[in-house]
């Protein structure tokens, strides 16, 4: 009797494939901390398992390696064991005759070189390089480490306003981060083993949806330390630094040269994403706590940049990355061509386009090309193209933004690149053109485009937007003598501006552009640096405390997302796209959290938990 199939796959094919969709999920959610060299030896454990054995790099290499990692991960290999692994792994990848071969080879070359100092140590120490160690990794995920289960716990028992106040201890805008955060703090959740990520920012859009941020109390502040520091540049890395330094006892003067606090949250984020009315509530909060002065369209040029240095015993610049760039191709000048971030910053100030009847064309293929596509649909025009010069996988735009442009009726044309944009006689952009690509090999992570042998292609555009990318208009910074490479400012460790004693820099203006949470968490390690500057070391007390761990549910749920309100509703307005989380879907997601603060390796060490 044969081999029970079903639809082609025997039932031990099914059975390894269950299997392995449980190994996947464990890769998905390994821990941030674990040791590199660990993880080495069990990629190559599988392969392993894949090879045929058929040839000797294979069959006999890939044991004898296998050996030899097992005594570096167990502190007993010397350096010749280290070489023999060096050797036999350039053996396997160069000989190997299949993919599972001479990938495993290939794998293991580049960790040892991007690992190289976790194997010295090892070797030589005995020991794990500082700082590898499990720890809670919704918490070590956040760039402001926030107490994830902490406030999950909290919003679960109802304390709404609790949750709010411990976010705080470390992210004073829990609102935009609940509508806008890129969530990093779910991508190692480790109920991913038992279904699916939670779905953290939503329970925080719950927190904030119950109860207003505006309406939780901000903590104490400390004595009055009769310091003064000024901040420049209002926006999320700014306004975290002052509210810090605020709590601190510090006076605060922030200096925004715009005619609103938020920076790229109120001048970036269209309001279908993120209603200015939401961002007021962060803020509002933000200026209750201690000393903060605000002076708004107050731009800091040379002179000024002096005068500020003089009167103050610290600074902090957190301009971002406010300026857009363009295109160096035919027919960027012509009229109706813009950069998409001037765009977006327009209508911060209220000033929304009417591209009633228009073609519009956005070219790039982040998350602001996004914004402007969906915006330039809401705004009336006729055709919206975004034209990107790698695949739609590639973009780095977030799926659920790409996806949600298309729903609105964004057509996207990929692996075009960009070659001129037509004029009228009238000097106005009438069309743009379009050189086909083809992907390519991989360069720096990405495959990279190839010009196809492929004719022009040319799509009307009565209105172009270029997302391709911001700039830090650092000029007048520079002359003052602080530290800039290209146009972004450059610091250490601490932050501190390379040529200017007590002068900090942080947010997009020393990264380069990046989320809100990152710049939040930048603004955070500015004050604590600060203070620590100024001869302080302030402990802040946020005033909440998580009530205890509930038994966990390992019972496998649905992750529940966030609804939004269907496309042809949304796009005909600037209201809010997504819809509030019920209390039933909330109290399940919170239910779904493992409380790894308190169990497993949470409980022995505690790590994590936002702490100054």
């Amino acid at each position: 009797m044969g081999m029970i199939t079903m639809g082609g796959r025997t039932a031990t094919d099914i059975r390894v494939g269950e299997f392995l969709d449980s190994f996947v999920k464990r890769v998905e959610a390994m821990p941030l901390g674990t040791c590199p060299i660990a993880v080495q030896l069990s990629l190559l454990q599988a392969s392993s398992v894949q090879t045929c054995g058929k040839c000797t790099p294979c069959y006999a290499g890939i044991p004898r390696i296998e050996e030899l990692l097992g005594r570096v991960l167990l502190y007993e290999a010397t350096s010749a064991d280290l070489a023999e692994i060096r050797r036999l792994a350039a053996l396997l990848r160069d000989t190997a005759d299949c993919a599972v071969g001479y990938n495993a080879g290939d794998v293991l070359l580049r960790g040892l070189e991007e690992f190289k100092e976790e194997y010295a140590s090892h070797i030589e120490s005995a020991a794990c390089c500082d700082g590898v160690e499990q720890a809670i990794p919704c918490v070590t995920g956040c760039p402001a480490h926030v107490n994830v289960p902490g406030y999950i716990s909290l919003v679960h028992e109802g304390d709404c306003a609790g949750a709010i106040g411990l976010i705080r201890k470390d992210n004073p805008f829990p609102t935009a981060c609940a509508l806008v955060c890129e969530h990093p703090c779910e991508h190692r959740c480790r109920r991913t083993i038992v279904d699916a990520p939670l779905n953290i920012r939503g329970i925080k859009k719950f927190a904030v949806d119950s109860v207003a941020a505006d309406s939780v109390p901000t903590p104490e502040c400390a004595a009055k330390t009769g310091r003064r520091v000024a901040v420049i540049g209002g926006g999320p890395s700014g306004l975290t630094c002052a509210y810090y330094l605020a709590l601190m006892g510090h006076e605060v003067v922030v200096y925004e040269a715009r005619k609103a606090l938020g920076g790229m949250m109120r001048y970036g984020i269209p309001a279908y994403r993120f209603p200015r009315e939401r961002l007021d509530e962060d803020i509002r909060a933000i200026l209750s706590a201690g000393d903060i002065r605000v002076e708004l369209e107050h731009r800091i040029d040379r002179a000024e940049m002096a005068k500020i240095f003089d009167e103050f015993d610290a600074v902090y610049v957190a301009i971002g990355a406010q300026g857009g760039k363009t295109l160096a191709i035919d027919g960027s000048d012509a009229r109706g061509v813009e950069s998409a971030v001037d765009l977006l910053g327009r209508i911060g100030d209220g000033d929304y386009p009417d591209f009633t009847g228009k073609n519009v064309a956005v070219i790039g293929g982040g998350n602001v090309a996004m914004d402007c596509a969906r915006t330039a649909v809401r705004a009336g025009a006729k055709n919206v193209t975004v034209a990107y010069r790698r695949r739609l996988e590639d973009m780095t735009a977030l799926p659920e933004e790409v996806e949600a442009a298309i729903a609105e009726g964004v057509e996207m044309m990929t692996l075009q690149s960009p070659v001129r944009i037509e004029k009228d006689e009238a000097g106005c952009a009438r069309a743009l053109v379009l050189q086909p690509q083809y992907i390519g090999a991989v360069k720096r992570g990405r495959p990279a485009p190839v010009t196809a042998s492929k004719p022009e292609v040319s799509i009307d555009a009565d209105i172009v937007l270029i997302a391709v990318g911001q700039d830090v208009q650092s000029a007048s910074f520079e002359e003052f003598g602080m530290g800039v490479k290209g146009s972004y400012f450059l610091a250490d460790e601490f932050l501190r501006s390379e040529g200017c004693e007590g002068v900090f820099v942080g947010g997009d203006c020393q990264t380069g552009p990046k989320t809100v949470i990152m710049a939040i968490a930048a603004g955070k390690v500015a004050a604590r640096n600060i203070d620590d500057y100024l001869g302080f070391s302030h402990e802040l007390d946020c005033g909440v405390t998580p009530p205890p761990a509930r038994l966990n549910d390992r019972t496998a749920y649905g992750r529940v997302n966030i609804a939004e309100r269907p496309a042809r509703e949304r796009k005909c307005d600037f209201e809010c796209v997504e819809e509030p989380m019920s209390h039933e879907e909330a109290m399940q997601e919170c239910g779904r959290c493992l409380r790894c603060d308190h169990y497993g390796v949470g409980a022995l060490n505690g790590k994590g938990l936002g702490q100054w």
